[in-house]
């Protein structure tokens, strides 16, 4: 029991802290953003290096080492983006009155070459699990990336909170592709599923079918995180709540700004 409470606390933390950097790098001055994000590049360099000596042996330090360090790289991402600096080609709102495939092409357009470094990224991943026993850091990074597209997904059809009033200044232009509705069939399903997942999983690990490691305590961990992401875009729970320290209201979006732009 001991071990499992300090697995799951581990992966709160990593996922808590983790979010919580990323909020606060991206709400200095932009003249900072070239260092923090070359100081993050040269934690990815290690991050690489640590989930290769992580996938070599089925061991718990090897099980926190490939997990710490997948959330390290994927916050690389995040910041990437955030900052603008790996966003997409399309760097404008959309245009008014746009919908069906010009719709989910503008939208996509905004995103494209970040969600290109993740299939990169994944591919790498894959391609250094060749013949190693450890799957931890592989699999992070796909729940990871799997609640990510859930989430993305849930943005383009709409959700009550969207959190548009969270973004940066630099990326303004993103809150107009975000519309803002009811609880959709696609947040039904991908919710559904997810919870589905997670309660099967555990259901399996309380039945003794799979073995409870330290591995499966983060990964369970992380998916039931994803599913409290999701819960967040239909409550009205303030991002202020978990990561105060981090957000910076003087360089929030303005809603009003954001709704005049997408007109």
């Amino acid at each position: 029991m001991n071990d499992t409470l300090l697995a799951s606390g581990y992966a709160i933390v990593c996922w808590w802290f983790g979010t919580g950097i990323i909020l606060w790098l991206d709400r200095l001055p932009p003249s900072s953003f070239r260092w923090s994000l070359g100081g993050w590049s040269v934690l990815l360099v290690l991050s690489f290096l640590a989930v290769a000596e992580s996938m070599k042996s089925l061991s718990v330090e090897n099980a926190y080492l490939g997990f710490g360090s997948v959330i390290v790289m994927w916050g690389w991402h995040e910041l990437a983006f955030l900052t603008g600096w790996l966003t997409g080609p399309r760097k404008k709102p959309l245009q008014p009155g746009v919908t069906g495939w010009a719709r989910f092409r503008q939208s996509l357009d905004v995103i494209w070459y970040h969600e290109i470094a993740l299939i990169v990224n994944f591919a790498a991943l894959c391609l250094m699990q060749r013949g190693l026993p450890n799957h931890v850091a592989l699999c992070t990074f796909a729940v990871l990336w799997c609640m990510r597209i859930s989430g993305k997904l849930n943005l383009y059809f709409g959700v009550p909170q969207n959190g548009a009033q969270y973004l940066p200044k630099h990326l303004a232009y993103l809150a107009s592709y975000f519309p803002t509705r009811g609880i959709t069939a696609w947040f039904v399903f991908s919710f559904s599923l997810a919870l589905a997942v997670w309660i099967w999983i555990v259901g399996q690990a309380q039945l003794g079918v799979v073995e409870v490691t330290t591995g499966w305590v983060l990964l369970a961990s992380l998916l039931g995180l994803g599913i409290l992401e999701h819960a967040m875009m239909v409550l009205p729970w303030p991002l202020e709540r978990l990561w105060g320290w981090a957000l910076n209201t003087k360089n929030k979006v303005a809603l009003d700004s954001a709704t005049l732009d997408s007109k």
